[in-house]
Parts: structure tokens; sequence; C-alpha cells
């Protein structure tokens, strides 16, 4: 079972994803290109955060070393350019194609926790992982694309999704190595890394007579952004990487929930199975339940590492137990 000390991570982490499920509504909502969505996320989110490290305090006893700031602005510059890939992948594709390819960001995450971190991961993880994945195509009913819906720019469209799902899972694993600085202060800074980034790209004439529009930028990015993000930084160093690629699928199953309730769509039965493989695998990760036969051997590459040397068991029974990060921060 999972252990108290990691309940909360899983919470936070659980309720970052489902928010960001209902984001597709707000941004479709705003009328707005995907560099002025990027551009408002990056700049309402980094002064509600500043107004909240003003008022903890988080600005003395820092702890921003060369290591961690260079951890900070690598994931801070792959994270924002996530959005824009993502946002342009629904403008050139089919939505359903790229939420597909976007969400193999979790495997990414895999693969880059155990060969760059040495993290230790069970065939059972994986496993889970994959039903996870598969669930995920089942929600989307991608088999249903024919020939008439590779149109001009698709394949543009599914490269920015591809690159977009890289993108998060390098920054979700570079959040990971962050030590002793607090979530809010690092989000900060990838946030105005973002301003001056987007600046260049952004529409500000556009966004000047938005209008009505301002009344969905504004939850983009104070509640998508700036909390969410706040409860992602405060929960991934404390998760192993195959807890977060599962914990990953809540956010498109959460999108088909809200499409339902507020668009009217009616749920079909390729959405109701994958809804429910992806609650069942995101239990199954989470709760350390053996999906497969036989014993849960490490699949960790690197012989005589620590984490490969700790139990299977351990690791299944207590997911804060792989992390390689002593991140220090609390929310």
């Amino acid at each position: 079972m999972t252990t108290s000390s990691s309940k909360r991570p899983l919470l936070q982490i659980g309720t970052a994803m489902a928010g960001w499920g209902t984001i597709g509504a707000f941004v479709l909502a705003s009328g707005q290109s995907s560099f002025n969505v990027a551009f408002v996320r990056c700049l309402l989110g980094a002064v509600a955060i500043a107004l909240v490290c003003l008022a903890r305090g988080d600005f003395r006893a820092t702890n921003l070393t060369r290591r961690n700031l260079l951890f900070i602005v690598g994931g801070g510059i792959c994270l924002v350019f996530n959005w824009v890939f993502l946002f342009t992948a629904f403008q050139l594709t089919s939505i359903t194609l790229a939420t597909v390819l976007y969400h193999t960001e979790p495997f990414f995450v895999l693969l880059m926790g155990v060969i760059a971190f040495k993290e230790a991961i069970t065939r059972h993880k994986v496993a889970w992982v994959v039903v996870a994945f598969a669930g995920l195509v089942a929600t989307t009913e991608i088999w249903r694309l024919d020939s008439d819906d590779l149109g001009d720019g698709m394949v543009a469209g599914m490269a920015c999704a591809a690159a977009a799902a890289l993108l998060y899972g390098i920054a979700t694993v570079t959040a990971k190595q962050v030590e002793g600085v607090k979530p809010q202060l690092t989000a900060l800074i990838q946030f105005v890394i973002g301003i001056v980034l987007l600046l260049p790209f952004a529409d500000l004439g556009s966004l000047a007579s938005a209008g009505s529009g301002w009344a969905w930028l504004v939850p983009i990015g104070l509640f998508h952004t700036a909390l969410l993000y706040f409860l992602m930084y405060s929960a991934v160093p404390k998760l192993p990487s195959a807890t977060i690629a599962v914990v990953a699928f809540v956010n498109p199953a959460v999108a088909i929930v809200c499409d339902m309730v507020f668009f009217g769509h009616r749920l079909t039965l390729g959405e109701g199975v994958g809804i429910l493989l992806i609650a069942v695998a995101s239990l199954g990760v989470t709760l350390g339940w053996r999906l497969l036969p036989g014993t849960s051997k490490s699949l960790t590459p690197a012989a005589g590492s620590p984490v490969q040397a700790q139990s299977a068991e351990v690791i299944a029974a207590e997911p804060a137990a792989a992390t390689p990060s002593s991140y220090a921060a609390r929310s």
C-alpha cells in the first residue's frame, strides 16, 4: 500500500493533472494564438507566484546553487516551448491525434528516469503504463481516422505534438533533480524565463483587444499555471517516474469528462473503456498491484547502483523510496 508520506504528493500531482484536463476549453474560448496563451500563462503565473514568495519570505535562503539553476533554467525552457508546440499541434492536426501523441510523454519520463537517473522500475509498473496508454488510445478512438483526415500541415502537427511530449518529459525529470529549492521559487524562475522567450512572438495588440477573452485567460494564468504548477513541483521530486508516468493519464480522462459535462459530448464505448483502464492503471501503479505473474524484478539498467539494490517489494509498496532527489522543499 501507499505510505502516508507519499499520499500528499500523489494527491497534489493528481489534482494538477485533473486540473490540466480542463485547460482545452479555456484555450479555445480565449480565441488567442498559442504564443499569446503561453505568454499570458507565464506573465500571470509569475505575478501570482512572486506575491506568494514575498508573503512567505521565500527569497531568503533560496539555495539557488549553480547546479540547481542549471536544471531550473533548462527545465523552464523545455516547459515553455512544450506549451507552444502543444497549442500549435491542436491547430495543425486534430485534437484526437495531438492528444495521443502528446501523451507518449509518460514513456519519455519513464525512460529518462531509468537511463539518466538510474531509478528502479519493475516490469509490473511498465505493464501498468502500457495499460494506461491503451486506455488513452481507446478514449480518443484513433482508429477512426482515415486518409481523408490527413491534410496540409498534419505531419507538422504530429511532429509538434511529439516535440511537446519530449520537452515536457525533460521538464519533468529535470524538476526531480532540483534540491532544496522551494517549488514556488522554481516555478517563478521558469515563468520569468518564459516571459522573456515568448515576448518577441506575442501579439500584444490582440491581447489588448481580447475583451471577454480575458475571462478565460486569467484562469489559465492563475489556476492552470500558478496553482497547478506549484502543486506539481511540490510533488514531482517526491515520486518515482513510474508513478508520475501513469498519473499523467488522468489528464486526458478528465478532458473527456469535461467535454461531456460542459459541451454535451456523449460518451462512446471506447471512451468509457479507456477511462476505466486509465483509472485502474493509476491505482495499480500507485498501490503496487501486480499485473504480471511472477516476482517484481527491477528493470534498472545500472548494475550495482544503490537504487537497484533495494528490494522490488519495497519499491512497489513505497513509491517515494525510489526518488533519487533529496529535495527538501515543502508546500
